[in-house]
Protein backbone atom coordinates (compact mmCIF):
# COMPACT_ATOMS: atom_id res chain seq x y z
CA UNK A 1 0.00 0.00 0.00
CA UNK A 2 2.27 2.20 0.70
CA UNK A 3 4.96 1.68 -2.78
CA UNK A 4 1.29 2.44 -4.46
CA UNK A 5 1.15 5.88 -2.60
CA UNK A 6 4.64 6.74 -2.73
CA UNK A 7 3.82 6.43 -6.13
CA UNK A 8 0.66 7.74 -6.60
CA UNK A 9 2.25 11.05 -4.74
CA UNK A 10 4.87 10.87 -7.48
CA UNK A 11 2.62 11.24 -9.96
CA UNK A 12 0.70 13.86 -8.70
CA UNK A 13 4.30 15.45 -7.82
CA UNK A 14 5.03 15.64 -11.81
CA UNK A 15 1.38 16.74 -12.48
CA UNK A 16 1.75 19.66 -10.13
CA UNK A 17 5.41 20.57 -11.58
CA UNK A 18 4.16 19.88 -15.46
CA UNK A 19 0.95 22.46 -14.49
CA UNK A 20 3.28 25.19 -13.01
CA UNK A 21 5.67 25.41 -15.50
CA UNK A 22 2.77 25.73 -18.02
CA UNK A 23 1.24 28.44 -15.78
CA UNK A 24 5.08 30.22 -15.81
CA UNK A 25 5.37 29.87 -19.69
CA UNK A 26 5.82 32.76 -22.06
CA UNK A 27 2.24 31.17 -23.87
CA UNK A 28 0.24 31.41 -20.47
CA UNK A 29 1.43 34.77 -20.03
CA UNK A 30 0.26 35.84 -23.52
CA UNK A 31 -2.91 34.32 -23.12
CA UNK A 32 -3.45 36.25 -19.74
CA UNK A 33 -2.41 39.46 -21.34
CA UNK A 34 -5.32 38.56 -24.03
CA UNK A 35 -8.91 39.03 -23.07
CA UNK A 36 -9.58 38.45 -27.08
CA UNK A 37 -7.91 34.78 -26.41
CA UNK A 38 -9.03 33.97 -23.45
CA UNK A 39 -12.85 34.98 -24.88
CA UNK A 40 -11.86 32.47 -28.07
CA UNK A 41 -10.81 29.59 -25.92
CA UNK A 42 -13.49 29.81 -23.82
CA UNK A 43 -16.23 29.73 -26.08
CA UNK A 44 -14.18 26.77 -28.25
CA UNK A 45 -14.36 24.92 -24.77
CA UNK A 46 -17.63 25.65 -24.30
CA UNK A 47 -18.37 24.33 -27.77
CA UNK A 48 -15.92 21.01 -27.38
CA UNK A 49 -17.71 20.90 -23.97
CA UNK A 50 -21.21 20.36 -25.86
CA UNK A 51 -20.32 18.58 -28.46
CA UNK A 52 -18.79 16.35 -26.39
CA UNK A 53 -21.41 15.32 -24.00
CA UNK A 54 -24.55 16.26 -26.47
CA UNK A 55 -26.73 13.96 -23.88
CA UNK A 56 -26.11 15.90 -20.53
CA UNK A 57 -26.10 19.14 -22.13
CA UNK A 58 -28.81 18.56 -24.77
CA UNK A 59 -33.04 19.85 -23.06
CA UNK A 60 -34.17 17.78 -25.73
CA UNK A 61 -33.16 13.76 -26.73
CA UNK A 62 -33.71 14.48 -30.49
CA UNK A 63 -32.73 11.26 -31.76
CA UNK A 64 -35.96 9.68 -29.25
CA UNK A 65 -38.82 9.69 -31.66
CA UNK A 66 -41.19 8.97 -28.73
CA UNK A 67 -40.80 12.74 -27.53
CA UNK A 68 -41.75 14.03 -30.60
CA UNK A 69 -45.28 15.59 -30.47
CA UNK A 70 -46.02 17.43 -34.05
CA UNK A 71 -48.33 19.44 -32.18
CA UNK A 72 -44.77 21.62 -31.47
CA UNK A 73 -43.81 21.53 -34.81
CA UNK A 74 -42.82 24.98 -36.38
CA UNK A 75 -42.80 26.78 -32.50
CA UNK A 76 -40.78 29.96 -32.82
CA UNK A 77 -38.04 31.37 -30.34
CA UNK A 78 -39.20 31.64 -26.43
CA UNK A 79 -39.44 35.19 -26.94
CA UNK A 80 -41.69 35.48 -29.64
CA UNK A 81 -45.43 35.09 -29.78
CA UNK A 82 -46.59 31.51 -29.32
CA UNK A 83 -43.08 30.36 -28.39
CA UNK A 84 -42.14 28.55 -25.38
CA UNK A 85 -39.31 28.24 -22.92
CA UNK A 86 -39.15 24.38 -23.59
CA UNK A 87 -37.79 25.09 -27.00
CA UNK A 88 -35.67 28.26 -26.12
CA UNK A 89 -34.65 28.84 -29.82
CA UNK A 90 -37.69 27.19 -31.46
CA UNK A 91 -38.61 24.13 -33.20
CA UNK A 92 -38.09 22.61 -36.80
CA UNK A 93 -40.81 21.19 -38.95
CA UNK A 94 -41.09 17.57 -36.55
CA UNK A 95 -41.20 18.98 -33.54
CA UNK A 96 -37.27 19.00 -32.55
CA UNK A 97 -35.53 21.35 -30.02
CA UNK A 98 -33.67 23.65 -32.76
CA UNK A 99 -31.12 24.42 -29.45
CA UNK A 100 -30.58 20.34 -29.08
CA UNK A 101 -30.21 20.02 -32.85
CA UNK A 102 -27.70 22.29 -32.90
CA UNK A 103 -25.89 20.59 -29.97
CA UNK A 104 -25.74 17.18 -31.74
CA UNK A 105 -24.94 18.66 -34.79
CA UNK A 106 -22.14 20.51 -33.21
CA UNK A 107 -20.76 16.91 -32.58
CA UNK A 108 -20.53 15.81 -35.83
CA UNK A 109 -19.18 18.45 -37.30
CA UNK A 110 -16.41 18.65 -34.67
CA UNK A 111 -15.30 15.43 -34.83
CA UNK A 112 -15.17 15.38 -38.70
CA UNK A 113 -13.41 18.48 -38.54
CA UNK A 114 -11.03 17.57 -36.25
CA UNK A 115 -10.43 14.17 -37.43
CA UNK A 116 -10.33 15.63 -41.15
CA UNK A 117 -7.30 18.07 -40.21
CA UNK A 118 -5.15 15.06 -37.79
CA UNK A 119 -5.15 12.64 -40.61
CA UNK A 120 -4.46 16.52 -43.25
CA UNK A 121 -1.26 17.05 -40.59
CA UNK A 122 -0.15 13.49 -40.77
CA UNK A 123 -0.10 12.88 -44.17
CA UNK A 124 1.36 16.60 -44.98
CA UNK A 125 4.06 16.56 -41.87
CA UNK A 126 5.22 12.64 -43.29
CA UNK A 127 5.81 14.05 -46.93
CA UNK A 128 7.34 17.04 -45.57
CA UNK A 129 9.50 15.10 -43.87
CA UNK A 130 10.65 12.89 -46.43
CA UNK A 131 10.92 15.40 -49.57
CA UNK A 132 12.91 17.84 -47.19
CA UNK A 133 15.23 15.03 -45.52
CA UNK A 134 15.97 12.80 -48.88
CA UNK A 135 15.52 15.87 -51.71
CA UNK A 136 16.43 14.86 -54.81
CA UNK A 137 13.77 13.80 -57.20
CA UNK A 138 11.47 12.63 -53.99
CA UNK A 139 11.64 16.03 -53.33
CA UNK A 140 10.86 17.42 -56.71
CA UNK A 141 7.66 14.45 -57.04
CA UNK A 142 6.05 15.42 -54.24
CA UNK A 143 6.14 19.12 -54.55
CA UNK A 144 4.91 18.92 -57.76
CA UNK A 145 2.18 16.90 -56.68
CA UNK A 146 1.42 19.41 -54.45
CA UNK A 147 1.74 22.51 -56.66
CA UNK A 148 -0.98 20.33 -58.92
CA UNK A 149 -3.21 20.54 -56.43
CA UNK A 150 -2.53 23.82 -55.01
CA UNK A 151 -4.21 24.61 -58.66
CA UNK A 152 -7.49 22.83 -57.33
CA UNK A 153 -9.98 24.64 -54.95
CA UNK A 154 -10.33 22.69 -51.46
CA UNK A 155 -13.64 22.75 -52.05
CA UNK A 156 -13.27 21.12 -55.68
CA UNK A 157 -11.18 18.45 -54.16
CA UNK A 158 -13.31 17.30 -51.65
CA UNK A 159 -16.39 17.36 -54.00
CA UNK A 160 -14.21 15.03 -56.80
CA UNK A 161 -12.94 12.94 -54.42
CA UNK A 162 -16.34 12.80 -52.90
CA UNK A 163 -18.36 11.89 -56.64
CA UNK A 164 -15.47 8.78 -57.73
CA UNK A 165 -16.16 7.14 -54.67
CA UNK A 166 -19.90 7.71 -54.88
CA UNK A 167 -19.80 6.42 -58.40
CA UNK A 168 -17.09 3.34 -57.99
CA UNK A 169 -18.99 2.04 -54.85
CA UNK A 170 -22.74 3.03 -55.00
CA UNK A 171 -25.38 5.21 -53.01
CA UNK A 172 -26.18 2.33 -50.57
CA UNK A 173 -22.11 2.29 -49.54
CA UNK A 174 -21.45 5.66 -49.95
CA UNK A 175 -23.62 6.60 -47.05
CA UNK A 176 -22.43 4.08 -44.79
CA UNK A 177 -19.23 5.20 -45.07
CA UNK A 178 -19.94 8.83 -45.82
CA UNK A 179 -18.43 10.05 -42.58
CA UNK A 180 -15.40 8.37 -43.85
CA UNK A 181 -15.23 9.37 -46.69
CA UNK A 182 -16.05 13.32 -46.07
CA UNK A 183 -13.19 12.89 -43.43
CA UNK A 184 -10.38 11.44 -46.02
CA UNK A 185 -11.61 13.90 -48.96
CA UNK A 186 -11.12 17.32 -46.32
CA UNK A 187 -7.98 15.64 -45.77
CA UNK A 188 -6.39 15.33 -49.11
CA UNK A 189 -7.77 19.15 -49.84
CA UNK A 190 -5.88 20.48 -46.90
CA UNK A 191 -2.32 18.62 -46.74
CA UNK A 192 -0.03 20.70 -48.92
CA UNK A 193 0.30 23.32 -46.75
CA UNK A 194 1.75 21.23 -43.81
CA UNK A 195 4.04 19.26 -46.10
CA UNK A 196 5.63 22.78 -47.83
CA UNK A 197 5.90 24.71 -44.32
CA UNK A 198 7.93 21.25 -42.87
CA UNK A 199 9.80 20.71 -46.28
CA UNK A 200 11.01 24.03 -45.98
CA UNK A 201 12.04 23.82 -42.07
CA UNK A 202 13.43 20.29 -42.58
CA UNK A 203 16.06 21.37 -45.47
CA UNK A 204 17.00 23.96 -42.49
CA UNK A 205 17.13 21.15 -40.02
CA UNK A 206 18.42 18.55 -41.88
CA UNK A 207 22.04 20.30 -42.06
CA UNK A 208 22.41 20.82 -38.24
CA UNK A 209 25.03 19.61 -36.12
CA UNK A 210 23.16 17.21 -34.40
CA UNK A 211 21.18 15.77 -37.17
CA UNK A 212 24.48 15.31 -38.99
CA UNK A 213 26.04 13.42 -35.92
CA UNK A 214 22.74 11.35 -35.97
CA UNK A 215 23.12 9.93 -39.75
CA UNK A 216 26.66 9.26 -39.12
CA UNK A 217 26.24 7.18 -36.29
CA UNK A 218 23.43 5.41 -37.82
CA UNK A 219 20.86 6.08 -36.69
CA UNK A 220 17.74 4.87 -38.16
CA UNK A 221 16.10 7.40 -40.94
CA UNK A 222 12.43 7.24 -38.84
CA UNK A 223 14.17 7.95 -35.75
CA UNK A 224 15.77 10.76 -36.72
CA UNK A 225 13.15 12.11 -38.64
CA UNK A 226 10.77 11.77 -35.87
CA UNK A 227 12.77 12.31 -32.56
CA UNK A 228 15.32 15.31 -33.64
CA UNK A 229 13.72 16.89 -37.13
CA UNK A 230 10.42 16.67 -36.12
CA UNK A 231 10.18 18.69 -32.75
CA UNK A 232 11.86 21.62 -34.06
CA UNK A 233 9.16 22.53 -37.14
CA UNK A 234 6.48 21.06 -35.17
CA UNK A 235 5.22 24.73 -33.80
CA UNK A 236 4.34 25.96 -37.17
CA UNK A 237 2.35 22.97 -37.89
CA UNK A 238 0.64 23.41 -34.64
CA UNK A 239 -0.78 26.94 -35.53
CA UNK A 240 -1.59 25.62 -39.00
CA UNK A 241 -3.89 23.06 -37.78
CA UNK A 242 -5.78 25.21 -35.33
CA UNK A 243 -6.02 27.68 -38.40
CA UNK A 244 -7.06 24.63 -40.52
CA UNK A 245 -9.55 23.53 -38.47
CA UNK A 246 -11.79 26.64 -39.02
CA UNK A 247 -11.36 25.98 -42.96
CA UNK A 248 -12.18 22.37 -42.30
CA UNK A 249 -15.90 22.87 -40.60
CA UNK A 250 -16.78 25.34 -43.42
CA UNK A 251 -15.71 22.81 -45.89
CA UNK A 252 -17.58 20.49 -43.81
CA UNK A 253 -20.42 22.46 -43.26
CA UNK A 254 -20.78 23.62 -47.25
CA UNK A 255 -20.71 19.85 -48.82
CA UNK A 256 -23.38 19.14 -45.94
CA UNK A 257 -25.25 22.00 -47.26
CA UNK A 258 -25.35 20.97 -50.67
CA UNK A 259 -25.78 17.58 -49.74
CA UNK A 260 -22.79 15.96 -50.08
CA UNK A 261 -21.27 15.68 -46.63
CA UNK A 262 -22.93 13.51 -44.00
CA UNK A 263 -26.00 11.68 -43.81
CA UNK A 264 -29.66 12.98 -42.98
CA UNK A 265 -29.53 10.75 -39.82
CA UNK A 266 -26.52 12.07 -38.47
CA UNK A 267 -26.97 15.58 -39.44
CA UNK A 268 -23.95 18.40 -38.98
CA UNK A 269 -24.40 22.18 -38.49
CA UNK A 270 -24.48 22.46 -42.41
CA UNK A 271 -27.32 19.96 -42.46
CA UNK A 272 -29.38 21.77 -40.25
CA UNK A 273 -28.76 25.50 -42.30
CA UNK A 274 -29.98 22.93 -45.43
CA UNK A 275 -32.95 22.04 -44.12
CA UNK A 276 -33.76 25.45 -42.58
CA UNK A 277 -32.89 27.11 -46.14
CA UNK A 278 -36.04 25.52 -47.37
CA UNK A 279 -37.45 27.37 -44.88
CA UNK A 280 -36.87 30.87 -44.71
CA UNK A 281 -39.31 32.05 -47.26
CA UNK A 282 -42.04 31.12 -45.23
CA UNK A 283 -41.25 32.54 -42.27
CA UNK A 284 -39.47 30.02 -40.11
CA UNK A 285 -36.60 31.86 -40.23
CA UNK A 286 -34.70 30.39 -37.00
CA UNK A 287 -34.66 26.96 -38.44
CA UNK A 288 -31.55 28.41 -40.20
CA UNK A 289 -30.42 31.24 -38.46
CA UNK A 290 -29.26 30.00 -35.44
CA UNK A 291 -27.35 27.07 -36.54
CA UNK A 292 -25.84 29.50 -38.97
CA UNK A 293 -25.04 31.74 -36.35
CA UNK A 294 -23.98 28.81 -33.99
CA UNK A 295 -21.13 28.03 -37.00
CA UNK A 296 -20.48 31.60 -37.14
CA UNK A 297 -19.30 31.95 -33.69
CA UNK A 298 -17.09 28.67 -33.99
CA UNK A 299 -15.15 29.38 -36.66
CA UNK A 300 -14.51 33.45 -35.38
CA UNK A 301 -13.60 31.93 -31.98
CA UNK A 302 -10.98 29.24 -33.59
CA UNK A 303 -9.88 31.64 -36.09
CA UNK A 304 -9.18 34.43 -33.21
CA UNK A 305 -7.21 31.17 -31.53
CA UNK A 306 -5.58 30.40 -34.27
CA UNK A 307 -4.34 34.06 -35.18
CA UNK A 308 -3.07 34.41 -31.42
CA UNK A 309 -1.08 31.53 -31.77
CA UNK A 310 0.42 32.33 -34.40
CA UNK A 311 1.48 35.81 -33.11
CA UNK A 312 2.55 34.02 -29.77
CA UNK A 313 4.72 31.16 -30.98
CA UNK A 314 6.44 33.19 -33.32
CA UNK A 315 9.77 34.06 -32.04
CA UNK A 316 10.65 37.20 -34.44
CA UNK A 317 7.84 38.68 -32.32
CA UNK A 318 8.90 38.13 -28.73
Amino acid sequence: MSALSTSARSRWGRLSDAARRWIDSDLARDFRSSPVALFALVVVSLYVLAASFPSLVAPHPVFDLSTLDFADAFRPPAWLEGGSWRFVLGADDQGRDVLSAIIYGLRVSLFVSVAAVALSVAIGVSLGLIAGFYGGWIDSLIMRVADVQLTFPAMLVAVLFDGLLRSAFGEQAHQRHAISIIIVAIALSGWVQYARTVRGSTLVVSRHNYVLAARMMGQPTGFILFRHILPNVATPVFVIATIQLAVAIILEATLSFVGLGVPPTQPSLGTLIRVGNGYLLSGEWWLAMFPGFALLFLVLAVNLLGDFLRDALNPSLK
